[in-house]
């Protein structure tokens, strides 16, 4: 059985939905058992002035290194984890396929290269910059992964964006969803020491 953690925003978590959440989600993990695996699950209501007290369910899935996160908005809260449940299960499906997908192409392992450039003068010091616009501070630790690998965790996580360490070069790179549809990647520039 996986460990799922359930909480609540503007919501009193109750013995009911408490099981309803274990039964739906747990259920839904069972898809792609695997060891080590936990889940957080937020019952939240968000206040919208169009829409009153619209219920969500947020799931985040920790499996080995990757992050599969859902949410599902509903008007009631037992539809929103019915959703995130169904969503759950095509999520943890699509990445056990292509766990699947890439153990059977087994490609050779790529060498490590080390970064071409220093890029630790880069880096400012906390506290030296102030800037009124940032209002949140997220630390990500960077994995080699290749650019396939970096694009199904995007779609696993659902965000727009991607940093990864690519395993070929061992530069930081991002791949981002576009506005227009596809993928886009950005790479840092490296110029040659002959020029």
């Amino acid at each position: 059985m996986v460990d799922i953690k359930i909480s609540g925003r503007k919501v009193t978590i109750t013995d009911a939905l408490r099981e309803q959440v274990e039964q739906k989600i747990g259920n839904a993990l069972k898809v792609f058992d695997i060891k080590p695996m936990s889940c957080d699950v937020v019952l939240r209501v968000d206040k919208n002035r169009s829409r009153s007290d619209r219920r969500a369910c947020e799931v985040t899935v920790f499996v080995r290194d990757n992050v599969v996160r859902v949410v599902d908005v509903a008007d009631d809260m037992d539809a929103a984890i019915d959703g995130a449940a169904d969503k759950v299960t095509r999520q943890l499906r699509k990445y056990k396929t292509r766990i699947v997908d890439k153990r059977q192409r087994a490609k050779r392992p790529m060498p490590v290269v080390e970064p071409v450039t220093d890029l630790a003068d880069l880096i400012v010091p906390k506290g030296e910059e102030e800037d009124d616009q940032l209002v949140r501070e997220k630390v990500v630790e960077l994995r080699p992964m290749s650019v396939d690998e970096a694009l199904v965790q995007i779609d696993l996580i659902g965000h727009d964006f991607y940093m990864f360490e690519d395993a070929r070069t061992g530069l930081t790179n991002v791949v981002y969803r576009r506005k227009n549809g596809g993928y886009g990647i950005i790479k840092p520039k490296i110029e040659d020491e002959d020029e």
